[in-house]
């Protein structure tokens, strides 16, 4: 295992934020800084997966951090929002967009710790 790249956490749950701020900006937005801050849970989450793979196997398989990053979003994040969305009668349509949101997020995340590496 090598280490958690910290500064490339805090960089990618900013990008994440980005990319959501992106997808809900308007009436409906999310207010409140406190929402993008938690960002920085499923960025550390990635890093530290990333970090188990090890920087060697990284180097030679680099798809593997969008593989992790689209992972999490696919496997974990969107279910969850499905689910919510159904129990709350969120229609499929604003679903389906915070759903590319999230895949969007977590893929720029993937994508700065690839460039960060």
């Amino acid at each position: 295992m090598g280490p958690v790249n910290w500064v490339a956490v805090v960089l990618a749950a900013a990008v994440a934020a980005f990319v959501l701020r992106l997808f809900w900006r308007g009436p409906a937005s999310v207010r409140g800084s406190w929402f993008y801050l938690l960002q920085i849970v499923p960025a550390a989450m990635l890093g530290h997966a990333l970090a188990r793979i090890g920087p060697d196997k990284l180097a030679l398989k680099p798809h593997l951090y969008a593989m992790q990053s689209s992972g999490l979003a696919l496997a974990i994040v969107i279910p969850a929002l499905w689910m919510a969305g159904a129990r709350h009668g969120t229609s499929s349509r604003e679903t389906w967009r915070d759903s590319a949101a999230f895949l969007l997020a977590y893929l720029a995340m993937g994508g700065v710790f690839w460039l960060l590496g």
